[in-house]
């Protein structure tokens, strides 16, 4: 029997509602059905992020090694084996095999001891998330999956109503700078094949490349809306410009419309952080490293 562990339980619960209880529940029995109906054996113990379990197993039938992943499924984790299918394996893990009514993934093992947030030198690192993003974001999105304009729509609709709950001017004047920012880009949003999340845990160490990409939260966009996590990610204020700069002349971007999508995630992220405080108390304040991103980006 498979034990769900205390994080993946504690985050559901908190973050998944009635359909993270359900995910939870099934969970077990989920887990048993493939590694029975794929042929497939555990070989150490479960790994897990917010929304998903990875087993690692391998082939009963030749020893192949693998990691199942069952995950909850939701708007950014649909579309993942369509993602992994279009990269075929060029920056991305490999997709084994998947089953699209659960989104049950078999998934090429990658050494899940080695993560890029291990790398010592931050300079060092940010150049890794630059190279992979610049591949990735090369192939386009297949179609069905989401689209970034929708969602800058959304943030644009969004934006007004946090003003009203942000005491401090400076927040306020953070929110309107990346929505006026986002709002010059909105009309065209791009159709490359983004990963979405491609921070330093999402990165990790492979046989047949040094690094590969893990986990995207797939959606069809410009490739500015990518650059955020290697911003934040082990952040350091002396080098946000540099490695803005870095990361732009790695996917050749435009740096001025760089600019404008890094700020629709500053956004993005400010909005979400806003609604969450609401409701716990009516008031709401920015914090944390996003939110020096967008201030360095907007000076």
């Amino acid at each position: 029997m498979v034990e769900i562990p205390e994080g993946l339980a504690r985050a559901q619960l908190r973050w998944g509602g009635e359909r993270g209880r359900a995910f939870l529940a099934a969970l077990p029995e989920r887990a048993e059905r493939f590694l029975t109906g794929w042929g497939l054996r555990r070989t150490g113990p479960a790994m897990h992020g917010v929304g998903s379990l990875v087993l690692p197993v391998e082939a009963v039938a030749d020893g192949t090694r693998a990691a199942l992943k069952l995950t909850s499924l939701d708007e950014e984790s649909a579309g993942e084996a369509d993602a992994l299918r279009a990269w075929r394996g060029e920056g991305a893990v490999r997709l084994l095999r998947d089953d699209p009514g659960t989104g049950t993934l078999l998934l090429e093992r990658l050494d899940e001891h080695r993560p890029l947030s291990a790398v010592p030198d931050s300079r060092s690192a940010v150049r890794v998330p630059a190279g992979l993003a610049a591949r990735l974001s090369a192939v386009r999105a297949p179609d069905g999956l989401r689209r970034l304009d929708a969602i800058a729509r959304r943030l644009l609709d969004r934006a007004p109503a946090a003003l009203t709950v942000l005491g401090r001017p400076e927040d306020r004047r953070l929110v309107r700078g990346c929505a006026a920012a986002l709002a010059e880009v909105a009309g065209e949003p791009g159709d490359r094949l983004l990963h979405w999340d491609l921070h330093y845990g999402n990165v990790l160490a492979a046989d047949r490349e040094p690094w590969l990409a893990i986990d995207p939260k797939p959606l069809a966009g410009d490739p500015g809306f990518e650059l955020l996590p290697a911003l934040w990610n082990r952040f350091e204020p002396g080098e946000v410009r540099w490695r803005f700069d870095l990361l732009t002349e790695a996917l050749d971007l435009d740096r001025e419309r760089a600019r404008a999508w890094t700020l629709a995630r500053v956004l993005q992220d400010a909005l979400w952080r806003v609604e969450m405080q609401v409701g716990e108390s009516g008031e709401a304040v920015l914090e944390g490293e996003v939110r020096e991103v967008g201030r360095m980006l907007l000076e």
